[in-house]
């Protein structure tokens, strides 16, 4: 697919949004490796709570190890059967796994041109393809960049309904360490998010 063109709309703020959004995926799709966890702990923030929460998971970061925290990820996500918590949309709106929201999920998908990856087999409301579908609608990785408004209606539908509550879940989790700082960092980016597109006019 080229992105080259719709790539050059994007601004230095969106970009970093994406990037953010990327970053959070990424760290909930699967634990990270020792690079991800050096270039974590190098990151740096400024007195904003999204700002303090970064520096707060960059010092828990330099004192993590794969191994450890690979046995956390699998103790919140997996577990006998499942993990501590369910991170999908379905579960938190409705109290059951493939329910509405994730039929809602896939016809909005649908219209963006959004397909699941044929190795991946979770559903697709999960909280980690959440944050790559939103890094993706902005920096226009499905074809085109996607407008404020459609950004926000996407966030307002599929994101921001429940997954604050899902981050807060993840810091309040028994097993949580490192994963209780990108929780921290998720929900403060939610509260960002959300009052932004508040004070976007539809």
């Amino acid at each position: 697919m080229n992105v080259a063109a719709p790539l050059m709309e994007v601004s230095q703020e969106d970009r970093l949004r994406a990037d953010l959004y990327n970053y959070l995926g990424l760290m909930l799709s699967a634990p990270p490796d020792q690079m991800l966890l050096e270039q974590t702990a190098a990151l740096t923030g400024d007195d904003t709570p999204l700002g303090e929460a970064i520096q707060g998971l960059a010092r828990v970061a330099k004192v993590s190890k794969p191994k450890t925290v690979q046995t956390e990820f699998n103790a919140l996500f997996i577990g006998l059967g499942r993990g501590e918590l369910l991170p999908y949309a379905s579960y938190y709106l409705t109290g059951f796994l493939n329910e509405k929201p994730l039929a809602n999920l896939r016809d909005t998908m649908a219209t963006f041109g959004m397909t699941r990856a044929a190795d991946v087999f979770e559903p697709e409301d999960n909280i980690a393809s959440l944050m790559e579908m939103m890094a993706g609608m902005i920096i226009g990785r499905f074809g085109r960049v996607a407008s404020v408004e459609e950004q926000k209606q996407f966030f307002n539908a599929h994101v921001g309904t429940w997954a604050t509550h899902y981050f807060t879940d993840l810091q309040a989790a028994k097993t949580s360490v490192l994963y209780a700082s990108v929780g921290a960092v998720g929900g403060a980016l939610m509260d960002i998010e959300r009052e932004a597109f508040r004070m976007t006019a539809s």
